[in-house]
């Protein structure tokens, strides 16, 4: 009685042990930004720890975030795929295109919230270009990346705005991709074929104090109005396997939007800290407009219908919600 009581104590421990398992959360979460002061909150779930604390209101006390710099969304959309990836931010087109190129399989990416509609400019030195339809096939724009980008893709929008339908592509011919800081380096210096970069703050407003850069468009301008240009992205199977992390992590974007809401200055310098960024602070929080961080996504489906248009998805999502998880559907999103 004695052997056959220790055996179903151990049975008993093993099936508890297991079942524990199954439901164990991943203790270190991985998450990946960009360049720009779009990607502001991120820094402030970084310097306050906030996913580490809404995580231990969860009851997970054991959670670190891991961060990581992307030059673009290239290899932060296949380090997502892959899996060393739990929470990455991208441009808003990238979200239809990773959407309908996994959707239905067991790496299912959707977005898990809208970050930022910060506008996007593009901006040159070329004296001879004041609208887009002056760019010459001398003329070298430079984007994040090319075709993908929110960047590439508002000025395809804006090239068929100028253009017709089946001219949308017709300054692609002059994209180059680099990342933000690189072409600010290369449209500031007038050396190289860079004359043009289509970017946010806070290059372009440094871009703009060169008496030799001036304006061309903007995005809230092609869109109709402000939209959301960046979000946060995640697997349907991380999604599933971690409930807790991924409701912490909705919780520190929400405070960390709070923050900026309330007290831009110290945003500001949270945005200098984590850059070290040499930019005035009060320049900083000058260029901190708090409407323009939400969790609500605002014209993404422009994005999405573009896309399907012109061929790049091949299924076009109904609404904004085919494209982001369950947690955000009751917020009026667009």
């Amino acid at each position: 009685m004695t052997i056959r009581r220790t055996a179903l104590c151990l049975i008993s421990a093993l099936v508890v042990f297991n079942a524990a398992a199954a439901i164990a959360e991943v203790s270190e979460v991985k998450i990946a930004r960009q360049y720009g002061i779009g990607y502001l909150p991120m820094m402030i779930i970084e310097r306050d720890r906030l996913l580490e604390k809404h995580a231990r209101l969860a009851g997970l006390p054991d959670v670190t975030a891991t961060w990581a710099t992307f030059a673009g969304a290239g290899p932060m959309n296949d380090a997502m795929l892959s899996g060393d990836l739990h929470f990455a931010a991208v441009g808003t087109t990238s979200v239809p295109i990773l959407w309908a190129k996994t959707h239905g399989t067991a790496q299912e990416i959707k977005a898990v919230c809208a970050l930022s509609s910060v506008p996007l400019y593009l901006n040159t030195r070329a004296e001879h270009v004041r609208t887009i339809k002056d760019f010459t096939k001398t003329d070298r724009i430079a984007v994040p990346a090319i075709k993908v980008s929110t960047m590439a893709v508002v000025l395809q929008m804006a090239a068929e705005q100028a253009y017709g339908p089946d001219n949308y592509d017709k300054l692609d011919a002059l994209t180059i991709s680099r990342s933000h800081p690189d072409a600010m380096t290369a449209l500031l210096s007038g050396a190289g074929e860079i004359n043009s970069h289509f970017t946010w703050p806070p290059f372009n407003y440094r871009e703009l104090k060169s008496p030799q850069v001036h304006n061309v468009l903007d995005s809230e301008s092609v869109m109709g109005g402000p939209a959301t240009t960046v979000v946060i992205i995640a697997t349907k199977k991380f999604r599933d396997a971690n409930p807790k992390i991924y409701r912490a992590f909705i919780a520190a974007m929400s405070e960390a939007d709070e923050t900026i809401r309330r007290d831009r200055k110290h945003a500001a310098e949270v945005y200098l800290g984590a850059t070290n960024d040499k930019e005035p602070l009060d320049d900083i929080a000058g260029m901190l407009k708090p409407e323009q961080f939400t969790l609500t996504p605002q014209n993404v489906t422009k994005f999405s219908d573009f896309l399907f248009r012109v061929g790049v998805i091949k299924q076009r999502p109904d609404t904004w919600k085919d494209l982001f998880f369950p947690e955000v559907h009751d917020l009026p999103g667009t």
